[in-house]
Order: structure tokens, then C-alpha cells, then sequence
């Protein structure tokens, strides 16, 4: 059984001047207190939803944003993950780095939102 390779970043990822890098962005299925369910998006039309995510980074000419906010992405307005191993995570820990549209950014939180 072949293993999973993963990309093992040395030294610093730096996005371009007008991009926007998140980790930890929201995934699975939602359950609200009234008990619907908001399905996770699998490529159907179903499960389309905005969601969180943890800024990583952002180009240099993105003033409203800081490493460490938490913001609400428009669905379809970021990329497929990239599993990566950062210089600043514990040894063996993966994060999916993802680029986001900055017209995508929808909300943002200095604090965790409830629920991500």
C-alpha cells in the first residue's frame, strides 16, 4: 500500500500581493440547535454554503486582513486544499492550505466563530 506524500514546507510560504492563504477551513456536514441539517458540499448541488476559515497569510496589498482572523468565505471562492507541513507546526502535523478569492471574503472574526 503506497504512502500518503505530503509537501514539507522549508522556510516561509508567502502569498502574492493581492492573495489571500487560510488553514482550518470548515468541513462535514452542519447541525443547527433546530435540527436541520446543512450538508457538506461533495461536488453536487447540495451542500453549497459559505464557510469559515483561519487567514494564514495575505499578500501585501490586503489591509484588512491579518494572519491569525478567522473569515467567512463565499461558497466556490477558494481552491482545493494543498496538505502541507508548515516550518511553524508540530513535527508531523498536516494543514490543507487553501487560497481564497479576496471578493470571496464575506465576514471577519478576531475570534474563533462558534461551532468551526
Amino acid at each position: 500500500m503506497p504512502s500518503t506524500v505530503y509537501s514539507k514546507v522549508v522556510g516561509n510560504v508567502n502569498p502574492l500581493a493581492n492573495q489571500i492563504l487560510v488553514v482550518n477551513m470548515e468541513q462535514g456536514e452542519k447541525v443547527r440547535q433546530s435540527g436541520i441539517i446543512i450538508l457538506d458540499d461533495n461536488g453536487k448541488n447540495h451542500g453549497i454554503r459559505p464557510r469559515w476559515a483561519q487567514v494564514y497569510k495575505v499578500g501585501r496589498n490586503i489591509d484588512y486582513l491579518e494572519s491569525g482572523q478567522w473569515i467567512l468565505i463565499a461558497h466556490g471562492k477558494w481552491t482545493y486544499g494543498i496538505p502541507m507541513e508548515l516550518p511553524e507546526a508540530d513535527e508531523g502535523e498536516i494543514f490543507y492550505l487553501q487560497r481564497v478569492d479576496p471578493e470571496g471574503v464575506l465576514l471577519v472574526s478576531d475570534d474563533r466563530p462558534e461551532g468551526v
